[in-house]
């Protein structure tokens, strides 16, 4: 190559004014709002559903196997026939499955932190609780799929709600408000333990002594009275209370307030501790 075509090759030095043109801008982008940092952290959550729909699977098939399992295995005992258990258990199982998924909020969350996501959020100039609400705006999704999936197969078997399509939506409303709020419970074990077996592990022995030790699947009145006092003082078993008497057409007050009541302490308390966590971590 000939020392003209060199010398045609090379690259001037850029100027400074050009470089400060280019790199300091005269207005900055305004920072982004807390409601739309939380709603796009939400649609990233919603679009891992879509690339990886395997896990619908516990919003879908698992409803429909508690469903039909304990309305056939123990309807007849414990009511007389599937059909009249049906209609005090349907309410009960959809609380119960809504409830229990609830805790793949806070794997998540672990399994990001794992792979070195969260370092990334930390660093951008947005609201910090709104990594944390983006995951929980984007569950709430997976918890309609479950109620629609639920109630679905609850009309098919022959459950007729009294209070009709208000009673029901009114019913699955109060219901995520409740998993929207416990699901703070799990973020907050999300940042604490280390592995994602671990947070699977503490879910788990939340998770099943409150659903079971409920009214979800018989009435308190058939079991002995030190159990009962546990039964009656656990937030589960008034949700399922407010949500059955929704669906039924004759609202249970006490128990529709006492679970909104709930719904706020515990965002208040294990919202702020996630919040303590999360800055620290």
């Amino acid at each position: 190559m000939s020392a003209t075509a060199v010398k045609d090759t090379e690259l001037t030095a850029p100027r400074a004014e050009d470089l400060a043109a280019v790199l300091v801008a005269t207005e900055r982008p305004p920072r982004p709002g807390a409601l739309s940092t939380s709603v796009t952290f939400g649609w990233r959550a919603v679009l891992k559903i879509k690339h990886v729909p395997e896990q619908l699977f516990d919003v879908t098939a698992f409803p429909i196997m508690m469903t039909l399992m304990f309305t056939y295995l123990f309807g007849g005992a414990l009511a007389g026939s599937p059909g009249e258990y049906l209609q005090f258990f349907l309410p009960g199982i959809l609380a119960s499955s809504i409830v229990m998924i609830t805790m793949y909020t806070g794997i998540s969350i672990n399994t990001d932190i794992e792979k070195g996501v969260f370092d990334r959020f930390r660093t951008l100039p947005i609201w910090r609780p709104s990594a944390m609400v983006g995951y929980l705006l984007g569950d709430v999704l997976r918890y309609l799929i479950a109620s629609a999936v639920i109630m679905v197969v609850g009309l098919i078997l022959g459950f007729r709600p009294g209070g009709g399509f208000a009673g029901v939506a009114a019913g699955v409303a109060l219901l995520l408000v409740f998993s929207f709020a416990f699901s703070w419970v799990w973020t907050m074990f999300g940042l604490l333990l280390r592995t994602e077996k671990s947070v699977m592990g503490v879910s788990m022995m939340v998770i099943f002594p409150l659903t079971f030790l409920s009214n979800i699947y018989v009435s308190p009145s058939t079991m002995p009275g030190w159990l009962r006092v546990v039964v009656d003082i656990n937030p589960i078993s008034h949700l399922v209370t407010g949500v059955r008497s929704m669906m039924a057409g004759a609202w249970d007050v006490p128990a529709v307030l006492i679970t909104l009541g709930a719904s706020v302490l515990l965002v208040a308390v294990f919202g702020t501790l996630t919040m303590r966590l999360y800055n620290r971590k």
